[in-house]
């Protein structure tokens, strides 16, 4: 099995060269470029012939951010998964990054068995999402009292809601297939109808929304 294919970038030196020793030191993983902020990253995923898996990327960083630069990566290079390093646990930034495209949510603070998790999970799953951020998420949403902000009021039929809590409870495409007695084509179309009807741009998109929209109890 392949190794996991990791860019770092975030302008702290220190804090950038510490995540890149942690990271090759976890089995299975790799990293292939640190960067300084957002825009030495895209000129370097423009150049490589081989692209990063996943990205570990600093929200706040000069000259190219955090959100700009998943917005523009997410635009042009959609399979790479990205993680978004930050100390901000509001839910307006996690929303906001979810929205634009990031895959996960990674506090600057986390032990190194949930660095390991978010990056397995971004790579085999699509997204990863914490206790503490669907708290504060589903926080946000009790006290503005209103729904998702990607596209309310959607209807969903019933074999999507099932698709979406299985992808909700962190199940493979495979994996859903195989419960619902479905094919793996048929439950990535699902997929597909479910990123179209909310207008979600990824998996950690459709959590947010379920999450938001009080869809299920989600606990991850």
């Amino acid at each position: 099995m392949n190794n996991i294919r990791i860019a770092l970038a975030d302008d702290h030196s220190l804090f950038r060269k510490g995540m890149g020793r942690l990271v090759a030191d976890i089995p299975g993983m790799e990293v292939v470029f640190e960067a300084g902020d957002g825009e030495e990253l895209w000129q370097y995923l423009n150049a490589a012939e081989e692209k990063p898996d996943v990205i570990l990327m600093d929200l706040d960083m000069p000259k190219l951010n955090g959100i700009a630069a998943t917005a523009l990566i997410r635009k042009h290079l959609p399979a790479i998964k990205i993680i978004v390093l930050t100390v901000h646990d509001e839910e307006h930034f996690i929303v906001r990054l979810v929205e634009q495209g990031a895959d996960g949510y990674l506090f600057k603070n986390a032990e190194v068995a949930e660095v390991e998790k978010a990056i397995r999970d971004v790579a085999t799953n699509g997204f990863y999402l914490n206790e503490k951020m669907i708290a504060a998420i589903r926080k946000g949403s009790a006290l503005k009292n209103k729904k998702a902000s990607f596209s309310p009021a959607v209807h969903l039929t019933d074999r999507e809601l099932e698709v979406l809590r299985l992808i909700c409870n962190e199940l493979t495409a495979a994996e859903i297939a195989a419960q619902l007695f479905l094919s793996v084509r048929t439950v990535d179309g699902h997929r597909q109808h479910l990123l179209d009807k909310t207008g979600a741009r990824n998996t950690a998109g459709l959590v947010i929304y379920a999450v938001k929209n009080r869809l299920f109890d989600i606990d991850l």
